[in-house]
């Protein structure tokens, strides 16, 4: 097996991603309150400009006010569009990466199992080799065992014979 970890090397790739997306929303969430903020302090000055003048000024006030609101309303919505796309950018790269991942692992999966199939064939042919040595070593001792088992009871015969004509005598 190999010993290279099949995991991706760089670590914490979906908390980089993660941390660009909350730097995103913080910096178009604080460009809303800005722009809130700055609103509210249009209208309350408005509002002091309104109590010191007459009635018509109170009419375009309203409409400054109403004009500010949509303008935040129009740039929230901005903001949040551009989070949504980014959002959904980064889960198209993690998605890609994610895989990227899957593939190479399998390709490694794959590439263990061929290795280890070579493997156990390489064995299976050294061990089929070795029994049609050992077979063939077998029957080439066999004669020459038959022979020395004929010639060592040929010896100890004929010493036999030796040993009962020398009691004899």
């Amino acid at each position: 097996m190999s010993t290279k970890k099949t995991q991706p090397e760089e670590k914490g790739f979906f908390e980089k991603i993660k941390e660009t997306i909350e730097e995103f929303w913080d910096g178009t969430k604080e460009t809303a309150e800005d722009l809130k903020e700055k609103a509210e302090d249009k209208i309350d000055d408005l509002k002091e400009k309104v109590a010191a003048k007459k009635a018509p000024v109170a009419k375009k006030a309203a409409a400054v006010k109403t004009a500010v609101a949509k303008k935040v309303a129009t740039t929230t919505t901005a903001a949040k569009k551009e989070v949504a796309e980014v959002k959904a950018k980064a889960a198209v790269k993690a998605k890609a990466v994610t895989d990227k991942a899957k593939t190479t692992t399998t390709a490694a999966k794959k590439e263990v199992a061929e290795v280890k199939a070579k493997a156990t064939t390489k064995a299976k042919a050294v061990t089929d080799k070795a029994k049609t040595e050992v077979a063939a070593v077998k029957k080439a001792a066999a004669p020459k065992v038959a022979a020395a088992k004929a010639t060592a009871a040929k010896t100890t015969a004929t010493a036999k014979r030796k040993v009962a004509a020398a009691k004899k005598a």
